[in-house]
């Protein structure tokens, strides 16, 4: 079974912003944020990759990557 990996990560680094000033772009608590970067997270709604996408100026697909392993 495959499994969705989250670069969030990665996408920050190259934009160079840290993780408390995104949150308070987009308007989530640092924990939550946090969880989805490491990819503690079973789903993300639609409204929150918008905000990050909108925040990092990039697609979704920067943000996420299927893995079949």
């Amino acid at each position: 079974m495959g499994r969705i990996i989250v670069r969030l990560d990665r996408v920050m680094a190259d934009r160079k912003i840290g993780l408390n000033e995104l949150s308070e772009q987009i308007g989530i608590s640092n924990v939550n944020l946090s969880k989805l970067k490491n990819g503690h997270i079973s789903a993300v709604r639609f409204s929150t990759l918008i905000a990050i996408c909108e925040a990092l100026r990039c697609q979704p697909g920067d943000l996420l990557e299927y893995s079949e392993v």
